[in-house]
């Protein structure tokens, strides 16, 4: 008779055990997640959150979208003369068209310097003020011809709008160099490599140039 009760007891043992650890586990300490490849610094979660997709590998994103009050640290090495990095954001709900927010070339960040130096604080960061979807890309055009006395050795102005992947110079550079630029229509340059060093995601173009790319979003 003893021996009927022994498996009952032994399975009463185990649902005992089980319940045992269930409460254990309900009172664990919270553990807080944050995405990969992130480190806090300052009061920021710092990210090098960032992919490109094989379908498309000439474009850089964030692998969550940017939310107000980020900050989008892109820093450009080794850009050639004819290489303009540039990040774009959404115009519209299905992105065809998109809104340039802000262009490097070989000389620093386009409008926010003169001969004496930066005009802005931190050129390389971009205060985000809306949520949206942002991305990174990198155009090679032809290099211009200095064709009047105040023009610059690269395009300094751009139209505002366009398609995504696509950047259309503007303002006298543009005008004396137009037959230049239809006969050799610029073109994206595709990723060819790219690693996460830290909580910064690098990549390098096609060509050599590189960029490295954080976001900080506030800590709480």
């Amino acid at each position: 008779m003893q021996c009927r009760f022994r498996p009952l007891l032994l399975a009463v043992a185990v649902l005992a055990m089980v319940s045992t650890v269930a409460v254990a586990q309900t009172d664990l300490p919270g553990v807080t997640v944050t995405a990969p490849y992130t480190k806090s610094y300052g009061g920021y979660l710092i990210s090098g959150d960032f992919k490109v997709d094989p379908r498309m590998p000439q474009v850089v994103f964030p692998a969550q979208a940017m939310v107000k009050d980020d900050i989008l640290s892109v820093q450009p090495l080794r850009l050639a003369d004819n290489e303009y990095l540039v990040v774009q954001e959404c115009a519209t709900a299905d992105c065809r068209m998109a809104h340039i927010v802000r262009v490097w070339n070989v000389d620093g960040a386009v409008g926010m310097s003169d001969e004496n130096g930066p005009t802005q604080h931190a050129p390389n960061r971009i205060w985000i003020k809306h949520e949206n979807k942002y991305f990174i890309w990198l155009q090679r055009m032809p290099e211009i011809v200095r064709a009047c006395d105040t023009c610059a050795l690269w395009f300094q102005s751009f139209e505002p709008f366009s398609p995504p992947m696509t950047l259309y110079p503007s303002g006298q550079e543009a005008a004396a160099n137009r037959g230049l630029l239809e006969a050799r229509p610029p073109q994206a340059v595709p990723v060819v490599q790219q690693t996460h060093e830290g909580s910064t995601f690098v990549v390098r173009f096609e060509g050599g140039a590189t960029v490295r790319i954080r976001r900080m979003h506030a800590a709480g």
